[in-house]
């Protein structure tokens, strides 16, 4: 039995993404001083927007509904920022883009868990018998 059509899973494979993103930015926070270390992204976005371009599979209710081909993937990848040097050691950490990016993921991570919360009340309510 899938509830809530595939959303708690879609919601896992965001809150396993922001996870990572925030590993990623707590790591080139902490080398911001290593000489010659290379900065990391974590893709999603791209792979996503690749994905969605294609088409995709749903059940179509209506004639008039659009069609879809392909099953939703939400992948990630873990890039290095090649193309910058900040430092005269070699890095390429700049600190106030990755705090900037650490507040806007937790922001995100935050949004994904009140979401996943509101889901997991909604069906204690309806286990509960509506009390």
């Amino acid at each position: 039995m899938n509830l809530f059509s595939g959303t708690i899973n879609t919601l896992q494979k965001s809150l396993n993404y922001s996870s990572i993103k925030n590993q990623t930015i707590a790591s080139n926070i902490s080398n911001a001083d290593t000489p010659n270390y290379k900065a990391k992204d974590v893709e999603f976005n791209d792979i996503l927007k690749s994905e969605l371009s294609s088409s995709l599979t749903a059940k179509r209710t209506n004639a008039r509904h659009i069609s879809f081909e392909q099953e939703q993937k939400f992948s990630y990848q873990l890039v290095q920022r090649n193309n910058t040097t900040f430092n005269h050691n070699g890095n390429n950490v700049d600190i106030d883009k990755e705090m900037a990016e650490l507040a806007q993921n937790q922001i995100y991570y935050q949004s994904l868990i009140d979401r996943i919360n509101g889901k997991f009340n909604s069906l204690q309510t309806v286990i509960k018998g509506g009390r």
